[in-house]
């Protein structure tokens, strides 16, 4: 698409068509059967960990453009950091060979001229430094900048390990899209609190075991704090047309607006009325830890994680999500963690206790156990096995591993 094709007229939106829209194409019943996954690993130098490699120079080093030979897409964060994308698979071992082969064959590259990839959740040395200058990312600096400096932190240095899981079908039970929805924000803070791996900032322990999910709740909350329970359709429609608008394009410099929420602009708040086409671009625009993308869900509250351990928490999460008993299993495990904490309370107390927190210990340890059991690729049940056993089984985190080498 041409960028003049962005800015052909269009009949105005109304807030209901609008709702409409969104409910419609966020939620595209899929029957669950595939598993996908993103890795983010930070880039960095032996001879100068300050240093940021730009996404061309990166490219001209893996002798690659946009795709690895195993079909695992390449694309970069704002600050430099590499993400490898899954194609959608039926299995979390599937998944496992097609990426980990390519991420293998990307740290060679890298490390043959002196580069590696990191896997921690937080950069623990660098300022954040933008090196994509796309519109996209300098309209989304000016939004982040009008509540602080959190949101350069987040673009620049910051890495994750991110779930796609299908979204379900429109029926009842645990492969409908309610439940679903429900279990993923139910099994959030103890994604959070496992697989806490950013304690460090500017060379220093913070006072957050993972200080990425620290810097993600600081941004603007219209766009990044979790969904409201409910009918997921309605409650992520609201969410999205109540989230402000990070930009307003245009065929030169893009405006960025102050304050400006999806609904007032439909409402007539901007001199410009939307189109569809700038509702779209919204919704690419909002980051919640669980964010609907018409046929899947993505689980964004994973820090990134070392070595061939990413597939850990895709394993958990596909096993507790496709695996009858072992969904069963979680979702009575988690209830007692639900019962009287609301969601800002346990994301924090995963963020800065982790597993050092009796109930979130309790919830991950059932969690693992179900998966464990669930798990049928030798593979990859052996690097899940090694991390409950080494981690969640004695309440500890890398995290925890990272303060005790800076003490």
């Amino acid at each position: 698409m041409s960028d003049a094709s962005l800015f052909v007229s269009a009949p105005p939106l109304t807030v209901d068509a609008a709702f409409d829209h969104i409910a419609a194409q966020s939620f595209r019943p899929a029957l669950p059967s595939r598993i996908g996954a993103e890795v983010e690993s930070l880039v960095t130098s032996a001879a100068d960990r300050r240093r940021r490699l730009d996404p061309e120079s990166l490219k001209a080093l893996l002798a690659v453009r946009d795709a690895l030979p195993r079909r695992t897409r390449l694309s970069f964060e704002p600050g430099g950091a590499l993400e490898l994308s899954s194609r959608p698979v039926a299995s979390a071992g599937e998944c496992f060979a097609d990426l980990e082969a390519d991420r293998l064959r990307a740290a060679a590259a890298l490390s043959a001229e002196g580069h590696e990839l990191l896997g921690l959740g937080l950069d623990p040395v660098r300022l954040p430094r933008r090196v994509l200058r796309t519109p996209r990312y300098q309209a989304m600096e000016e939004l982040f900048d009008q509540d602080g400096r959190a949101g350069r932190w987040m673009m620049s240095n910051t890495a994750s390990v991110q779930v796609c899981i299908d979204i379900g079908d429109d029926g009842p039970g645990p492969q409908g899209i309610a439940d679903r929805w429900d279990l993923a924000h139910r099994l959030a803070p103890v994604l959070i609190a496992a697989f806490a791996n950013s304690p460090l900032r500017r060379g220093e322990p913070s006072l957050w075991r993972s200080t990425r999910q620290h810097v993600w709740a600081a941004i603007d909350r219209t766009r990044s704090r979790p969904v409201a329970q409910g009918d997921p359709r309605e409650c992520w429609a609201r969410y999205a047309l109540d989230a402000r608008v990070m930009a307003v394009r245009g065929p030169g410099r893009w405006t960025v607006p102050r304050g400006l929420t999806f609904r007032d602009w439909i409402n007539g708040d901007y001199h410009q009325a939307p189109t569809l086409d700038d509702l779209d671009f919204h919704l690419s625009t909002l980051f919640p830890p669980v964010r609907p993308r018409g046929a899947y869900l993505e689980l964004r509250m994973i820090d990134a994680q070392p070595g061939p351990d990413w597939i850990v928490p895709v394993a958990l999460v596909a096993a507790l999500f496709d695996d009858p008993i072992a969904a069963g299993r979680a979702r009575a495990a988690l209830e007692p963690l639900w019962h009287r904490a609301a969601p800002a309370e346990l994301y924090f107390r995963a963020a800065t206790a982790a597993l050092r927190d009796d109930a979130l210990f309790r919830a991950a340890t059932a969690c693992f156990d179900a998966a464990r059991a669930a798990q049928p690729d030798p593979a990859v049940a052996a690097l899940l096995d090694r991390f409950t056993d080494t981690y969640v089984a004695r309440g500890r985190t890398r995290a925890d591993d990272l303060i005790a080498t800076t003490a």
